[in-house]
Order: structure tokens, then C-alpha cells, then sequence
């Protein structure tokens, strides 16, 4: 599992180094990543700072490019520093801005390739909210099921993701969780494809993925992690964890 991470943030500077009880964000999220048990976790970083800041906590760091364009790049390039003989089959891109992500996602992530079907996977969680049916920062997941309203514990293959309001008509929409497993030929892959039409278009990296004939397979948890992206999504986390 490998977590991608820099310091550069618009809407919340020096993000992973935000203290939350005396610890900075990165180091919460790297130790959730830990307690799912699943294997090593090491944090790709663009900044020293944050190498440091995970070496102090006990854990793996990698510098990496500090101009790489997404988490993506980022994570392929340290997983060729630490596993040059490529022994490592399954990869977890696990984002900076979870401290407070419940474990047993990221082992999901992990089952939903076991059987082979899958280049990639991730997951989504049922909508339930009908402020998020139309909020364009809610991504939407359009997903082929084997039945018609599909619950927690299914998992089918990805259409298509929208910030738009889809599938339209009646039944449930999915509200997108962006944690992504990798096999690492798929990722190999999909770092060297050049940014797709529609990728561009709904300012969705996942889309490459599918432009280009990769199956992603999508699994149904009944929660959404919390993520930070403001100050005000921090002290909410703060207050969460407290």
C-alpha cells in the first residue's frame, strides 16, 4: 500500500503535516493503512518534511518527484524504488487526506481483484443524501451489477464516473470512494496512457482507465470515509477523532 502525498494544496496548505491531536494528518492515515494488516505501507512523498514526519512515526518513506502530474505517477515511481525485481502483484493507492478511514476498506479493495476480473478496483457507497445526488464535487459511479439494487457486499464493473447526476431515471446512484487497488501491470499501463477525452473533460483520472478497455470492478461498503480538504474539514476531523 503506498500513500501518495505532497505539501502543495490550494484550499489547505502544507495539508499533511495538519496537526490532529498532536500528530500530523499523514501519520493518522498511514496508520490506518497499517491496521488493515494487509502488508508493508510506505508513504510516496514530493517533500522531505513528510519523509521525516513518517520516519519519526516508525514507518517507510520514499522521495519522489516533486513535478509528477497525479497520486498515480506518484505511487508507480516509489513502487519501482522498492520493488525493482517487481515481486509486488497488488497495489493500494491510499490518499493523504483519510484519518479517519475505517481499515477494513482497504482489505476490500484487495479482495475485489482476487478473482482476476479486474485490472483496478475501488468502491462506492449507496446515496442516501439528496443534496449529494447533485453536488458536482460527489462523484457518481455508474456500475453493472448482476442485480437491479445491489447493497453492501456486491460488487460489479465500472461504466462510467460522472460529477454529474447518473444513471438518470429511477434506482439508486452510487456515490464514488476514492480509493483505487492496483494490479501492478495495470497501473504500469495506466501511468503510460496519455490523459483521455473524458478524463479531461469530467476532471477524472479514473476515466483513462476505462477510455482504454480497462475493467475496473466496483464494491458496495455502507460508509464514506471523511476526508480533509479545508480548514473547516479539519477541525470537523479534529472533532471526529477527539
Amino acid at each position: 500500500m503506498i500513500l501518495p502525498a505532497r505539501l502543495a494544496s490550494v484550499r489547505l496548505p502544507d495539508k499533511p503535516l495538519a496537526d490532529i491531536h498532536g500528530h500530523p494528518m499523514i501519520e493518522h492515515v498511514w496508520r490506518r493503512g497499517c491496521e488493515a494488516g494487509v502488508g508493508d505501507v510506505l508513504v510516496a512523498s514530493a517533500d522531505q518534511e513528510i519523509c521525516e514526519v513518517i520516519s519519526r512515526a516508525g514507518g517507510r518513506s520514499v522521495l519522489t518527484d516533486p513535478n509528477h502530474p497525479s497520486g498515480s505517477d506518484r505511487i508507480f515511481e516509489a513502487l519501482q524504488i522498492i520493488d525493482p525485481n517487481e515481486e509486488v502483484d497488488i497495489v493500494v493507492n491510499l490518499q493523504g487526506d483519510l484519518p479517519i478511514l475505517d481499515p477494513a476498506l482497504i482489505r476490500i479493495v484487495i479482495d475485489i481483484l482476487a478473482d482476476g476480473r479486474f485490472d483496478i478496483s475501488t468502491l462506492v457507497a449507496r446515496i442516501t443524501d439528496n443534496q449529494e445526488r447533485l453536488n458536482p464535487n460527489v462523484v457518481k459511479a455508474v456500475v453493472s451489477f448482476e442485480k437491479p439494487d445491489a447493497g453492501v457486499g456486491d460488487v460489479g464493473k465500472a461504466l462510467y464516473f460522472s460529477r454529474a447526476t447518473v444513471p438518470y431515471g429511477d434506482g439508486p446512484l452510487y456515490h464514488h470512494i476514492g480509493i483505487y487497488g492496483y494490479r501492478r501491470a495495470a497501473l504500469a499501463r495506466f501511468v503510460g496512457l496519455p490523459p483521455s477525452p473524458l478524463e479531461t473533460a469530467e476532471r477524472l483520472e479514473q476515466l483513462r482507465a476505462l477510455e482504454n478497455g480497462m475493467a475496473i470492478g466496483v464494491g458496495v461498503v455502507d460508509t464514506i470515509p471523511f476526508g480533509v480538504d479545508t480548514p473547516e474539514d479539519l477541525e470537523k476531523a479534529r472533532r471526529l477523532m477527539k
